[in-house]
């Protein structure tokens, strides 16, 4: 299987929408704002962050997007990432976790945040793997009143 990540362009807001919502269904509860994700949220967030779409012998399979906070623009929010059903258990969203990781390295960026939510507790191990910790003297930016505040995890740069 050939696995490439490549950086996400504005064209790809669309594409980058329907593989979130795609990855999310039946994965993630209904409640949560990504599965009303649009092509202008998106456009939004690659304006003002980045994006990787991850690609399984040429077909798109997954996406992450960062955000750097408002109030500390080195310290960059990874969000929204995925990986279509067909393709998981194969480890493929640590390839896009590893391109975010090394942007953030070129960038200068200072720290990665994450959110856990309360119904996926298995990700915090997979993200300790990979030198994330948990920081729960941290709330997450983007919370909504409408669910429990998901668990914060950081990794220093």
């Amino acid at each position: 299987m050939g696995i490439v990540v490549r950086a996400a362009s504005d064209d790809d807001a669309q594409l980058i929408a329907d593989l979130t919502r795609a990855s999310w269904a039946g994965k993630i509860v209904e409640t949560s704002s990504g599965h009303n994700e649009t092509a202008e949220q998106v456009a939004s967030d690659l304006r003002h962050g980045g994006a990787f779409i991850l690609l399984s012998d040429g077909e798109p399979v997954g996406s992450v997007r960062w955000l750097p906070l408002d109030l500390d623009p080195d310290v960059w929010e990874i969000v929204r990432m995925g990986v279509l059903p067909g393709y998981r258990g194969a480890n493929l969203s640590q390839h896009l976790l590893e391109a975010v990781i090394h942007a953030a390295y070129d960038r200068s960026a200072t720290e990665l945040r994450l959110a856990i939510r309360g119904d996926q507790p298995m990700l915090i191990d997979f993200y300790a793997a990979m030198q994330f910790e948990l920081a729960d003297e941290l709330e997450h930016s983007h919370a909504g009143d409408a669910e429990p505040s998901p668990r914060v995890m950081r990794r220093h740069l």
